[in-house]
């Protein structure tokens, strides 16, 4: 579950059912949407990775943020929607030009109740 302050949590599950809650409706699908690049520094200290191998911190941190900004966005347009559950959540991500990333998080926000 997704925590977002004080409110209640918003359900998010990979799966096509919520064992244990019965979905009442179905809103649509939900997005966030994140593009992200890295600075010159950012790019120069990831060519320096590069070159000794291994895993790329520099662009692993990049993919991390741009997740999890595509995951809240998400979380907050279900919300306006009226959701408090979104099913089926998937990432989609592109690279839209040199060391610019695209993510997009999407599922289907429903309301569901406790059965």
């Amino acid at each position: 579950m997704a925590n977002r302050g004080a409110g209640v949590a918003m359900i998010v599950v990979t799966s096509n059912d919520l064992p244990g809650y019965r979905i009442v409706r179905h809103l649509g699908v939900a997005r966030g949407i994140s593009v992200r690049s890295r600075s010159i520094v950012g790019n120069i200290g990831a060519s320096i990775q590069i070159l000794f191998g291994g895993n790329i911190s520099v662009y692993t941190k990049l993919a991390e943020q741009a997740r999890q900004e595509a995951f809240d966005l998400l979380i907050s347009q279900a919300e306006r929607m009226g959701a408090n559950a979104i099913i089926a959540m998937r990432y989609d991500a592109n690279e839209m030009a040199a060391a610019v990333t695209e993510v997009l998080a999407y599922g289907t926000a429903v309301v569901v109740e406790s059965i």
